[in-house]
């Protein structure tokens, strides 16, 4: 057996081995699918329970939004440190509470340091109001009644501007000086007559 060739040992030997590696291949690349498909399934499942979470957010009509917020408070200067049970114990002696809400910076989390209180009853509004100015964590609260938010109707931003007492300028919403008949110097280039 010391006679055989051992280029011959060495070919079976690979031979053998890439055998191996193919089963052993084949049966990675089943787990991968396994795998796949176990996410794909998941992913599906998640899709579905968040176009129901949607569909069940949707289902407020305008009237129920309207009937929550006749039944709810604003709270401002809320201490940022403050938690949901604080402003629950604060107003418990109005009534019951059905919901309290702090909001948040969405991008931050942190709190935007104020929140809104839903009563059971519109008649419990009443009482919380009469907490206004308390204090609550160090701080003089406001309490109001909370408005409806009316899509598209909005107190605006300032309108166009102050108009300045010259030629027709008037500072805009980025304070720089404009005026219909300037137009500015010609920089690096050829000055022309534009009077238009």
């Amino acid at each position: 057996m010391a006679d055989e060739n051992p280029a011959v040992q060495i070919e079976e030997n690979q031979e053998h081995h890439e055998e191996g590696d193919v089963t052993e291949d084949a049966e990675a690349l089943e787990a991968m699918k396994q795998r796949v498909k176990e996410m794909e399934e998941e992913a599906a499942k998640l899709r579905e329970m968040q176009a129901q979470v949607e569909k069940e957010m949707n289902l407020t009509s305008e009237e129920d939004k309207e009937a929550i917020d006749a039944r709810s408070i604003y709270v401002g200067n809320v201490d940022y440190a403050a938690t949901p049970e604080d402003l629950q114990n604060h107003f418990q002696s109005c009534g019951t509470i059905n919901r309290v809400t702090i909001l948040c910076d969405k991008w931050s989390g942190h709190p935007k340091g104020y929140a809104y209180v839903e009563f059971a009853d519109p008649s419990l509004v009443a009482n919380a109001m009469s907490l206004d100015n308390s204090v609550l964590r160090g701080r003089a609260i406001k309490v109001t009644a909370k408005r409806t938010n009316i899509p598209g109707y909005t107190r605006g931003r300032g309108g166009r501007g102050a108009r300045a007492a010259w030629r027709g300028g008037y500072y805009g919403h980025g304070g720089a000086y404009y005026s219909p008949t300037f137009r500015g110097r010609a920089r690096g280039r050829r000055a022309t007559f534009a009077p238009y």
